[in-house]
């Protein structure tokens, strides 16, 4: 198993939602952190928090987990200021509102560049590190919308299935040269953060009363608080578990779509119309 008591683990997206519970976790029991984000000022709040609890060893990074060089940066200054680091969360995302034709490519591959390059270099950034030690652990974030694939979130899927995809290629590439290195794969379902609000519209998506109806319809189907998701992945990590669902709805999409592969989407729709009149 992991230990996460004495560990040093990188976080990106770590100002906010699953990454700022994730860190606020992590400390509690017992690990050092280097944390990032593009949030300087979320990220200065994070580590007073976490101070406020006791003394941890924690360096802070901003930077653009869509620009390499900023990961290579965040790489290099995170294993300087940890060199016993061990474990490498890569957690940094966003979303993009709009069906297909509604979002141009330019805006694909900024949300691809984030939540699938990203991970990619930062992997490959902390790769050599993580290699180098007794044990170490790669945590990369996918959704389910990793393993289902709704309407309305072409780019956003096809970014999570492709993070599943280069996750489970070299998690067995780690196990076939018996590395030390655990890697896992982990899929959230609704998560009570800001995600959705934060989210960018397509560029030919011309008003605004959808973006407030997906914000309500998240809001009334998201069950899983940051916190819950945070106590989920580092149960995860302490077991080496290779996928990690997060939440009822994720279980049951992802058993779901094992039964009805090629029709469950049918069934989802009806599910969340329903959660979200019984909520409404």
């Amino acid at each position: 198993m992991t230990t996460i008591s004495g560990a040093t683990v990188a976080i990106t997206g770590a100002a906010s939602g699953i990454g700022r519970a994730l860190a606020i976790e992590l400390a509690a029991r017992g690990a050092d952190l280097a944390l990032a984000d593009r949030d300087e000022a979320g990220l200065q709040s994070i580590a007073a928090e976490i101070a406020k609890a006791g003394p941890r060893k924690i360096s802070l990074h901003r930077i653009d987990v869509s620009n390499p060089e900023d990961i290579a940066d965040f790489a290099r200054g995170a294993i300087a200021a940890h060199p016993a680091l061990n474990i490498v969360v890569n957690n940094a995302g966003v979303a993009l509102l709009g069906q297909f034709h509604e979002i141009d490519q330019a805006q694909i591959e900024w949300l691809f560049n984030i939540n699938f390059w990203g991970v990619v270099h930062s992997t490959r950034a902390f790769l050599p590190q993580l290699a180098s030690q007794p044990a170490a652990h790669i945590v990369n974030v996918s959704s389910i919308f990793g393993i289902v694939a709704p309407p309305g979130q072409t780019a956003y899927a096809a970014a999570k299935f492709a993070v599943r995809g280069f996750s489970e290629s070299l998690r067995h590439e780690l196990q076939t040269a018996k590395s030390p290195i655990r890697l896992s794969v982990v899929h959230p379902g609704g998560i009570k953060t800001n995600i959705v609000r934060n989210s960018r519209a397509g560029s030919g998506v011309t008003d605004n009363e959808r973006r407030v109806q997906s914000i309500e319809r998240f809001d009334a189907i998201a069950q899983t608080s940051p916190k819950d998701a945070a106590l989920r992945i580092i149960k995860g990590i302490e077991k080496n578990e290779p996928r990690i669902l997060i939440g009822g709805d994720a279980r049951f999409m992802d058993l779901l779509q094992r039964f009805r592969p090629a029709t469950y989407w049918n069934v989802m729709a009806k599910r969340i119309e329903k959660m979200s009149k019984r909520k409404g």
